[in-house]
């Protein structure tokens, strides 16, 4: 099923390039201008907000995806494919990012985007795409189509 797929394609990513930034980015950041791929363990979340709440984020990931699961598994064949797809994405960064929680007590983020410092957004990973991709696709076609279900019987 293309949806395990993405899933398992956004696992997969997220683990090698977080290996790839624990391997080469501590000690020698790359500076590509206006990204800047360095290493940094996020004990929190965006903006650093609720620093060490692990259980929190833990309860909260494991509740908000088993719930995105069941409604994803009740509707796969009402919905359309573009909304398994966001929603795929969705789970597979939500689970990236979960993994690195359990097993490090921190989310490894690399990339640092720095708008000649008019601009600082925080440090992020690939997990951190997926679930935002995802979130932006959905919204999209949630607000883009007045009822999202028409297709349900």
């Amino acid at each position: 099923m293309i949806y395990i797929l993405i899933i398992l394609i956004g696992l997969v990513l997220d683990r090698l390039t977080k290996l790839y930034a624990i391997n080469n980015f501590i000690d020698n950041p790359i500076d590509l201008g206006w990204i800047k791929l360095t290493y940094l363990e996020n004990r929190g979340a965006a903006f650093g907000i609720l620093q060490n709440k692990r259980t929190i984020f833990i309860i909260l990931t494991v509740t908000i995806v088993f719930l995105i699961c069941i409604y994803f598994i009740k509707n796969i064949k009402y919905n359309s494919k573009l909304i398994n797809i966001s929603i795929a994405f969705i789970i597979s960064g939500a689970l990236g990012n979960f993994y690195d929680r359990v097993i490090n007590h921190y989310v490894v983020d690399f990339i640092d985007v720095n708008f000649n410092g008019k601009f600082n957004f925080p440090v992020f990973n690939v997990a951190d795409i997926f679930v935002t991709v995802g979130c932006i696709f959905l919204m999209f076609l949630i607000l883009g189509d007045k009822d999202v279900s028409k297709n349900r019987k």
